[in-house]
């Protein structure tokens, strides 16, 4: 198995606010390990975002499948200021889905730091 260490970003997100936007999607045979996030309000004004995690599939010891969740909502984002929202880490499986929503469109930058497990 192969560790690789990247980084994934996305300068104006999303392209719509209240539709959310993906940031990154695992690949087949891939399990990632999202180490941080950080989430910059490039607006002149306060906005919020949230980051989702959408999922299908299952484990855990769950009988049930993953669904989607929210790691952040509605995080208030001052004016020339970033906040990283996750605590710890968080483990994708194949298929699972990060994304980004906003209060206003194209105004957060947006860099994940991910170890993906091959």
């Amino acid at each position: 198995m192969a560790n690789t260490f990247k980084v994934v970003s996305h300068d104006v997100m999303p392209a719509s606010s209240g539709t959310p936007e993906a940031l990154y999607t695992t690949p087949g045979s891939t399990t990632t390990v999202v180490i941080g996030l950080t989430v910059a309000n490039i607006h002149t004004a306060q906005v919020t975002a949230s980051v989702k995690l959408v999922s299908d599939t299952s484990g855990g010891g769950r009988a049930a499948t993953n669904t989607t969740t929210f790691l952040a909502k509605n995080v208030p984002i001052p004016v020339g200021s970033s906040v990283a929202p996750l605590v710890g880490k968080v483990v994708l499986e194949t298929t699972d889905v990060i994304q980004i929503d906003c209060s206003v469109a194209d105004k957060v930058s947006v860099t994940m730091s991910i170890m993906e497990i091959t």
